[in-house]
């Protein structure tokens, strides 16, 4: 289960577009953040897609993806030209495939061939219509199956599109805009597949066009309705509502670590915590399964683009550090992580300091919660600092100035990572969670092989 959202031009403080998002899979589901370079393909070349192979093009752009490891796409993403897309999985009534491409397959592909976000639309749509979307989309959950939406921005606009099968229905984002695990269009959209209403109404959704409701006649109710989609929905849409015209990069950052109105950051419980949480803590196998195990809060300002990336699991318990498309590597932040725990693996390291954090919640994470926004914090506004810079530079010196810097981030984080888990480790919980969350926990630490030491 996951969220994303956007904010355009007119809605942001500084005139950028900033697009959100938490990847909430399973919590040994290891998140990768990883680049690929810009590519030219032979006549007739192929690309293995998760569970399908299909034909190549000729060209593909430099690509930024936040994904599970397992999976060939991603969960969210951004490319040379500036577009950026995350998805949500969504639950209809239409049939799922036992095979064809991810939601995250179809992103990827996007990513890699589109340069503009009505491109990427397109892109998502025609393969859609080809190949059709299906295969399990469970890490260790096989008979996970869903359809998918997606949030597509570039630089100065942005798309909703929304999928049921081969069916789908397309809105252009005025101002801001927020998706969930649900289907959100409804009577009004700009673009949509052929037979889309036709295909309701042979069905019994509606009876006619003018009582066509996208979502109303498309959702599977029960999946939906479980998801507590409608909560996270809701609270992110509000805020963005709220802060219309002064949205920042910090107030999305926040955002995407909100656990509701009623949680206080202080006092918060994630043991006592639900599905309806923006930043989304997992606590058994049947009703909250999902763990936020990544994030990306996308900057789009004309040519200068930063993305921020946890690269690490929970949100509220993470930093996010800025990286760029440019020809150059990513900071080196170790192994690609996989299911099991490995030390040298940034994501897996991060996984003790949130595990040890779980142990005693309110009283731990007050012992690095401040140290980490006031870290963060220099990020961003050394971050600004080098955009301001950058107009003066040389093209291979700006590409230079920014992977420095986003190097020198990923190692203070490191450092401080470190720190603060030695001592979160070294303070006895004061009061622990219930013992079912414990016991939950337990076992997907041992799972993972991850020491047990110091977490319940």
């Amino acid at each position: 289960m996951c969220d994303t959202i956007v904010a355009l031009g007119n809605a942001t403080a500084d005139g950028s577009v900033i697009l959100a998002k938490n990847s909430d899979r399973e919590p040994n589901e290891a998140h990768l953040v990883v680049r690929f370079p810009c590519a030219r393909h032979a006549p007739g070349e192929e690309v293995q897609c998760t569970y399908i192979r299909i034909p190549q093009v000729e060209e593909t752009y430099e690509i930024l993806l936040c994904k599970p490891f397992w999976i060939w796409g991603c969960e969210m993403g951004a490319n040379e030209k500036g577009v950026v897309i995350g998805n949500e999985a969504v639950f209809t009534k239409e049939p799922y495939a036992k095979t064809g491409l991810l939601g995250m397959d179809l992103m990827r592909l996007a990513l890699e061939r589109a340069a503009t976000a009505e491109e990427a639309l397109h892109v998502i749509t025609e393969l859609l219509a080809r190949y059709g979307q299906g295969g399990a989309c469970g890490y260790q959950h096989k008979g996970l199956r869903y359809h998918n939406s997606f949030l597509i921005a570039d630089p100065s606009s942005a798309w909703v599109l929304e999928t049921a099968g081969k069916f789908w229905a397309a809105e252009r984002v005025r101002d801001v805009r927020a998706i969930s695990n649900r289907l959100t269009i409804g009577h009004s959209f700009d673009l949509a597949s052929p037979g889309l209403v036709e295909h309701a109404i042979e069905k019994g959704w509606c009876k006619s066009r003018q009582d066509f409701h996208f979502a109303r006649c498309y959702s599977d109710w029960f999946y939906t309705h479980f998801s507590r989609s409608k909560e996270r929905w809701e609270r992110s849409s509000q805020w963005l509502q709220e802060h219309k015209g002064k949205i920042t990069l910090e107030g999305m950052m926040a955002l995407l670590r909100d656990h509701g109105p009623k949680a206080p950051q202080a006092s918060f419980q994630p043991a006592k915590s639900s599905m309806a949480s923006i930043c989304m803590h997992a606590g058994n196998e049947l009703t909250r399964a999902s763990q936020s195990v990544g994030a990306l809060v996308a900057h789009l300002k004309g040519e200068q683009r930063t993305y921020w990336v946890t690269a690490t699991s929970a949100t509220c318990t993470s930093i996010f550090k800025p990286v760029y498309l440019n020809g150059l590597p990513l900071p080196e932040h170790g192994p690609s992580p996989k299911g099991t725990y490995n030390p040298q693996a940034l994501w897996w390291r991060h996984e003790l300091l949130h595990r040890a954090t779980l142990a005693d919640y309110p009283s731990r994470h007050a012992l690095y919660r401040q140290e980490r926004d006031a870290l963060e914090a220099t990020f961003r506004a050394e971050a600004e600092a080098l955009e301001q810079a950058l107009p003066q530079m040389e093209p291979t010196a700006r590409a230079e100035a920014q992977s420095a810097l986003s190097q020198r981030c990923f190692s203070r984080a490191k450092e401080a990572l470190e720190e603060w888990l030695g001592r979160v480790q070294a303070t006895p919980p004061r009061r622990r969670p219930p013992w079912l969350y414990r016991w939950y926990w337990r076992k997907q630490s041992r799972q993972a092989r991850l020491p047990l030491e110091g977490l319940f």
